[in-house]
């Protein structure tokens, strides 16, 4: 397998658009990987398009052929992935397969979706047997995760709070953000009931938004004189789904960290920053744990020391997460890939990581009984 290069990347803000469709917001994104890489549209040789919602909810399908002919791209093989919240992250992997193995030297890997809906319209964890009967919601789900690792680890109500004021903070940091104001701990823990222990603000919006990046090989980011962004481990992973009662951490995102790791020729000492699927600000708390950041049952700890915020030991979100910048379903793994991508770059205004030159992207999709359906590692490293 030859080094893959992100050569490019582009996004729209994240947020509510409710007057523009999917084949808008894709083609803003890709437009602006394109020039971001300085590359004609003419060298790409292929096209992949995560989005999770299209179908469900605008009938629409086809995305990727929509949004690449918005930008007068057509003629090349197309790919479109559904794989719930790592929709984008999936294409993210396919794309880097693509080049990886030589049979492509440019191609664009974007993510699109809109998920704004009418308030009161639920969206349910999934078609899995055990969850419809329950009638399991994502809220629901994840506050099993919060009461399960509050039981087993201590966890309390203000370290989850603190996550989300942390992210808040963040996201006012961020133009590309949905919510740029800031929280306390104490607005956090008054905010209005949703799934007991979870309050409103300690869940993400879902959002409308696009993200894109040019993925390339290295003769390719050499001839376009851009800043080499290596993507050095790209790992898709499904779950084993034995682990049916422990709700406090995800074998597969364990174990598809331990593989990108290795892939990359990295450890978690050895990164600079990292961007997780904070849906919900337990989650964070949890994959500190899974990726190795701290011990398991320590993630509460990691937050209270503020070794998680910018200018702290390993900064986590500092986009704003999921949780302030917005989670466009299909989108959020592209968008934690232009975050990344910027940071490695030294662009990211007003929210730099300083040195930054090893980042971890986290992504999961969906659930089935107590782990997820799919988990995309990405590793990327500065040269």
């Amino acid at each position: 397998m030859r080094p893959v290069y992100v050569a490019g990347v582009g996004s729209t803000t994240f947020g509510k658009h409710l007057d523009r469709n999917l084949r808008s917001l894709g083609g803003e994104a890709v437009a602006k990987a394109l020039v971001d890489a300085g590359i004609d549209r003419r060298e790409i040789e292929a096209g992949y398009c995560g989005n999770a919602l299209g179908a469900m909810l605008q009938e629409e399908t086809g995305v990727g052929q929509h949004v690449l002919w918005e930008v007068g791209m057509g003629g090349l093989p197309i790919v479109n992935v559904e794989n719930a919240c790592a929709s984008g992250s999936t294409a993210l992997h396919l794309g880097w397969q693509g080049v990886a193995s030589g049979q492509y030297d440019a191609v664009v890997v974007f993510g699109v979706d809109k998920a704004v809906m009418p308030k009161g319209t639920p969206l349910k964890v999934g078609a899995a047997e055990m969850e419809v009967r329950l009638g399991d919601l994502f809220p629901g789900y994840f506050a099993m995760v919060a009461q399960k690792h509050m039981e087993a680890y201590g966890t309390t109500l203000e370290q989850q709070a603190k996550v989300s004021v942390k992210n808040h903070d963040n996201g006012c940091l961020n133009p590309y953000a949905e919510f740029k104001k800031p929280l306390t701990v104490e607005e956090v823990l008054a905010s209005p009931m949703i799934a007991d222990p979870i309050t409103l603000f300690s869940c993400c919006p879902n959002s409308d938004g696009a993200a894109a990046a040019i993925l390339c090989s290295e003769a390719v980011v050499r001839r376009l004189g851009k800043p080499r962004v290596r993507v050095a481990g790209s790992v898709l992973a499904t779950g084993l789904y034995d682990n049916q009662r422990d709700f406090s951490h995800w074998e597969i995102e364990e174990k598809a960290v331990a593989k990108a790791y290795e892939q990359a020729g990295v450890g978690p000492g050895d990164l600079s920053l990292v961007e997780v699927h904070d849906a919900f600000s337990i989650c964070e708390i949890v994959h500190y744990e899974g990726l190795g950041l701290c011990a398991r049952g320590e993630g509460g700890r990691l937050i209270d020391e503020g070794a998680t915020a910018i200018g702290g030991r390993i900064p986590v979100n500092a986009s704003g997460g999921l949780l302030a910048k917005g989670h466009p379903i299909g989108a959020s793994g592209l968008g934690q890939i232009a975050e990344l991508t910027w940071q490695l770059r030294g662009e990211a205004t007003g929210r730099q990581v300083e040195g930054a030159r090893v980042a971890l992207a986290q992504m999961m999709g969906g659930s089935k009984e107590a782990d997820a359906r799919a988990c995309n590692i990405h590793i990327l490293i500065a040269e």
